[in-house]
């Protein structure tokens, strides 16, 4: 392998087995450092404590409908995720600043995937879901990091009451 071929993969695969402490905002995701004053985003729930399902859409107009969602600090909330489109979407939890930075990495290596449990990546008329407990009041950022996707717009939030 070449020598950006092998550090894209090693960025990767870090990323990859990062993926559960990501979700929990504790550590650095990527080489990304969350700030201090970033909020954990959660931990993935347990399907039998769901409290409530929420639909959401993706689309080739780069939106998530909805785009704004509501819930209680310490709900556990299954995320259905359809992708309408006819192109590849994601919806990824992170705070801004990680999802900024992630957005970053995607936009030098279009082809990565995710497979953690706060992404679901998925290719035209598919759908997936995420199962998340929102642990504290705040709020926690959505995005799709498809190159192009979240800087055209495509992003929302969960504010955390």
């Amino acid at each position: 392998m070449k020598g950006t071929q092998l550090r894209t993969c090693a960025a990767a695969l870090a990323l990859m087995m990062s993926g559960a402490a990501f979700a929990a905002g504790d550590h650095a995701h990527g080489g990304h450092a969350p700030s201090a004053a970033a909020a954990p985003i959660g931990a993935p729930g347990d399907p039998a404590r769901v409290t409530r399902t929420i639909d959401v859409d993706m689309t080739d107009a780069m939106r998530f409908t909805p785009a704004s969602i509501d819930v209680k600090a310490g709900e556990t909330v299954r995320l259905n995720v359809r992708n309408s489109g006819k192109i590849r979407h994601e919806l990824v939890l992170g705070t801004d600043a990680d999802l900024k930075a992630h957005y970053a990495m995607m936009m030098k290596d279009p082809g990565m995937r995710h497979d953690e449990p706060n992404a679901v990546s998925l290719d035209a008329g598919k759908s997936g879901q995420i199962v998340w407990r929102f642990g504290k009041a705040g709020t926690v950022a959505f995005g799709c990091l498809e190159p192009g996707h979240y800087g055209a717009g495509m992003k929302g939030a969960v504010s955390v009451l």
